[in-house]
């Protein structure tokens, strides 16, 4: 438990100031905001509520994941240490050391935080969190069908339904024949939701590499047009070296995983099958990450996010500090080489166009898969009207004055449910399941 804190503690506490330096923030969106304010167009204050408005709904949202899988989704880290570092003043001596002890607090937080609410369900009158827990059930099922949808996205339905279709008969045939006996009595199992990802993998990135798109140097001209901003970046290459060390660190540990997808894969163990979701998930965010990096001179603290992929193969591995190590030396590279990464996506038009899509696709799954889970969450721990009032509450959120994410209704609406469900039982309007 201290190790996890003091992991915990310093990742929050160099985020922190990064983020208040603008060298990095993690939300995407909020990179073009830290340069209006570094150029003096929006006030310190616009900067921090900004960096609220972008972030708070997905850590709203993926706490209740969080906890049902024992293991911190990094927007609930990063994005909060955004807000922290935004909003805290940058014009004194002592502002890094300032943003450095209340990024610490947070991730203090952080690290003893899971284990201690995991501790306050235990005293409800009612423990729903093993049902809670299967939020994530649809998650680990569906997500092998979104490179099938990136193909239907970019190259038409009929590319998109054979993608499709390759990835269901390996999904079949894996189930079928993926048990292989050895001469020990042991038995080796294969995971056929990796297999199926993998195979739909393939697909989307072989119809990419072969775009007869025509190739341009618009993201070579990026750089070289704001050239100075790339200094900038490279600039506190130690700094990235840090911040990736001690994301690979914590992911190792399992303290963080990179999403709602690797989440449930760590609870199970399946520390392989998080690295590939976390590898598709690079593939995606490449184009997104390099191309506001280079264009606002702010980068992200964990990069393209193959940080959490070597760290997902560490901790299956057992080797945390082999994740440290392994994860400085690519974050130094990969901030070194910036402007190469560039250039590849230019030689690969298809890829570099993916980007959105893939995005897109696993967002439009993951709110699906997380919804239908929600539901049989709900359901799980209010049998009479839990799915009920998930379903209510995601139609209605569309008339909500403030939207919740779509991505967090299925995990908050499960929670809410036990939350209500535990004011039933205390009024003994309710008898929990089973009892």
């Amino acid at each position: 438990m201290v190790v996890n804190i003091l992991v915990m503690a310093v990742l929050c506490a160099v985020t922190t100031i990064m983020a208040n330096t603008k060298i990095a923030v993690f939300n995407d969106a909020l990179r073009p905001i830290v340069l209006e304010y570094r150029e003096n167009r929006v006030t310190k204050s616009a900067l921090g509520t900004t960096a609220l408005a972008f972030g708070i709904g997905y850590i709203v949202g993926f706490i209740p994941q969080s906890i049902a899988s024992s293991v911190i989704i990094i927007h609930v880290v990063l994005l909060g240490t955004d807000i922290i570092g935004s909003y805290l003043p940058d014009n004194k001596k002592s502002s890094i050391w300032i943003a450095g002890v209340a990024g610490g607090l947070y991730g203090v937080v952080m690290g003893a935080g899971l284990g201690t609410i995991q501790k306050v369900f235990e005293i409800l009158p009612y423990n729903f969190l093993d049902s809670l827990g299967q939020v994530s059930s649809v998650v680990l099922i569906a997500f092998a069908v979104f490179p099938a949808l990136v193909v239907a996205l970019q190259y038409g339905w009929k590319k998109g339904s054979v993608t499709f279709a390759a990835t269901i008969l390996a999904q079949i045939l894996t189930t079928q024949f993926g048990s292989i006996s050895l001469s020990n009595g042991n038995t080796i199992v294969i995971n056929a939701n990796a297999i199926a990802l993998l195979v739909g993998m393939i697909f989307m990135i072989s119809y990419a590499m072969n775009d007869k798109k025509e190739r341009t140097d618009s993201q070579a001209q990026l750089a070289n047009i704001f050239a100075d901003r790339v200094k900038q970046i490279k600039k506190y290459w130690y700094l990235f070296a840090l911040s990736g060390a001690l994301i690979a660190l914590a992911a190792s540990l399992t303290l963080v995983t990179e999403s709602a997808l690797s989440a449930p894969l760590y609870q199970e163990g399946q520390f392989n099958s998080a690295a590939l979701t976390e590898l598709a998930r690079v593939v995606g965010f490449i184009p997104l990450v390099v191309t506001t990096g280079i264009a606002t001179g702010t980068y992200s603290p964990a990069g393209i996010k193959m940080v959490f992929v070597i760290g997902s193969v560490c901790a299956g591995m057992g080797q945390p500090l082999l994740a440290f190590v392994a994860g400085g030396i690519w974050m130094t590279i990969e901030v070194l080489l910036l402007t190469k990464f560039s250039v590849l996506l230019d030689r690969f038009p298809g890829m570099r166009d993916a980007g959105d899509n893939i995005r897109t696709a696993i967002t439009k799954v993951l709110e699906i898969a997380l919804l239908v889970g929600g539901v049989i969450a709900a359901t799980a721990i209010a049998p009479a009207w839990g799915g009920l009032f998930v379903v209510g509450l995601y139609v209605l959120n569309e008339t909500f004055k403030k939207k919740m994410v779509n991505l967090a209704i299925g995990p908050i609406g499960a929670l809410l449910v036990g939350v209500i469900s535990n004011i039933l039982v205390l009024l003994n309007l309710m008898t929990p399941p089973g009892m």
